[in-house]
């Protein structure tokens, strides 16, 4: 009993060493994922679901087709929030937020202990005088005493991995945003090509008319065609641009089959009777920039990690075995039990390394890390500044193609009309003032446009999820490194 007692107690030891640790919270299915619904709920004004079973995955198709059967033509934000439900890699960038809690998790719990027992003996059993039973059990006593540590770097890389799944799912909004809006204007193009195309094939039909009773030219039925053929050119190349366009923005809502039906409006919203005053955006994007927080969470959890480097500078491996020993000796037809238990330290001697490198290298990790915090909030202020200056001046451009250029291309083209019916200028005249106004409207269309999308770019600049796809999967890989129109 007495050898039974010391081995309970020097297997106590070295738990007592390590404290009392919980990871009820990083063991829930949903971990973490409150905190990224409630932070991008805040700017996007919308629902998003992490699905883990078929009953998730059946509400959320269903949830998608009642919104798509509610809302023709589809708007902007129904489909968002459609991008938000169906969109696949934004399930996949929620697996690896879990991913990021089971690591947690792990790092809460106790390391196995290794368990060995033999035994040693002379002679058979049947003869057998001496017997000795060993056990023993070892345990790396280092990694319990920097338990706490480690606990802390790791809820640390959890929260930076929550603020990595808010940073994408507020770029699928973004993204989505954008494409709704490109999809829209190119749609736009479309029609007023083809508002063009029907007045251009009026005026071929009347040249050809006229050819043939001799009142025109060859060369002016020429031109007639010629142009209404280069217009023909121009509204397909416009119609293929719109389908790619819905095409992407099919692949952000993640549709495929029946759903395919869906249709978009015909034209964008007019523009706002003004803009909105942002005198405060470099303030408020240094305050809500999530990629930001990610920074700052990567130079906390460096720090942390450094930390542990320097508290295991000159013992890296350190174990401790606990053990016992049971002897069973046969002295005159008399059996006598002998049971001791043996505790032991087994650490390397730092003769050779002395962890400077390690030391070295945990200082060169931290630098880099603070630099690029302090590179990222001067873009950020950067970013801020020149969204905001974006979406003053593209309202402005496109209310003056709205106010001025289009208006005036409308009334050249009818005093060219009205010359033209009064033979006082000629065909090639008419041509060239329609073709103007064509393309003084089409200008408008795109100046409209790059409006909208300066508007849908100022969120993104003020709480992240702005970036392009190529440039925010790298900084997404990045920040995981460093953790281990109707009808249409």
């Amino acid at each position: 009993m007495i050898g039974t007692t010391r081995l309970i107690a020097a297997l106590a030891f070295p738990l007592a060493l390590s404290g009392c640790v919980t990871g009820a919270d990083y063991s829930r299915k949903e971990a973490g994922f409150a905190s990224v619904a409630n932070k991008t709920a805040i700017v996007t004004a919308k629902e998003t679901v992490w699905i883990q079973n078929q009953n998730q995955a059946r509400s959320a198709a269903a949830q998608v087709k009642s919104l798509l059967a509610r809302t023709k033509p589809l708007d902007v934000e129904t489909a968002v929030q459609i991008a938000l439900l169906n969109n696949k890699g934004l399930q996949a960038a929620y697996a690896d937020l879990g991913d990021s809690a089971a690591d947690a998790w792990q790092s809460t719990m106790f390391i196995n202990p290794t368990v060995s027992i033999g035994t040693t003996g002379i002679g058979t059993p049947e003869l057998q005088a001496f017997k000795t039973i060993e056990g023993m059990i070892t345990t790396n006593i280092l990694a319990l005493a920097t338990k706490n540590k480690d606990i802390a770097i790791a809820d640390t890389r959890f929260r930076q991995a929550q603020l990595i799944a808010a940073v994408k799912t507020l770029q699928v909004a973004a993204d989505t945003r954008r494409a709704f809006i490109g999809a829209v204007a190119s749609w736009e193009n479309v029609g007023q090509l083809q508002h063009a195309q029907a007045t251009a094939d009026a005026a071929s039909e009347l040249a050809e008319k006229l050819g043939e009773t001799g009142a025109m030219a060859k060369g002016a039925q020429a031109r007639e065609h010629v142009f209404v053929a280069e217009l023909a050119g121009e509204t397909a190349k416009a119609r293929l641009s719109a389908r790619l366009a819905k095409e992407e923005l099919t692949r952000l809502m993640g549709l495929w089959g029946s759903d395919l039906d869906y249709q978009v409006p015909n034209s964008l919203p007019p523009l706002p009777k003004s803009v909105v005053r942002r005198d405060t955006i470099e303030a408020e994007a240094l305050r809500d920039r999530i990629d930001l927080q990610i920074a700052k969470l990567d130079l906390e959890a460096t720090a942390r990690s450094y930390g542990l480097t320097e508290a295991t500078r000159y013992v890296s491996d350190l174990e401790i075995l606990t053990g016992f020993e049971t002897e069973r000796e046969i002295e005159d037809d008399e059996k006598k039990t002998r049971t001791t238990a043996q505790v032991e330290l087994e650490f390397a001697i730092p003769i050779f390394d002395t962890g400077k490198a390690r030391m070295r290298k945990s200082e060169l990790v931290y630098m880099r890390a603070a630099n690029l915090l302090a590179e990222k909030a001067v873009n950020v202020r950067s970013e801020a500044r020149s969204a905001y200056e974006a979406y003053r001046s593209n309202y402005d451009i496109a209310r003056h193609y709205r106010n001025s250029v289009v208006p005036l291309r409308t009334k050249v083209e009818e005093e060219s009309l009205l010359t033209y019916n009064g033979m006082i200028s000629n065909t090639f005249e008419l041509l060239t003032d329609t073709r103007d106004k064509i393309n003084s409207t089409l200008l408008s269309v795109n100046a409209k446009r790059d409006f909208w999308l300066a508007e849908a770019d100022l969120a993104p600049a003020i709480y992240g999820g702005g970036a392009t796809k190529a440039s925010a999967e790298t900084e997404v890989a990045a920040a995981s490194e460093s953790s281990a129109g109707g009808g249409h």
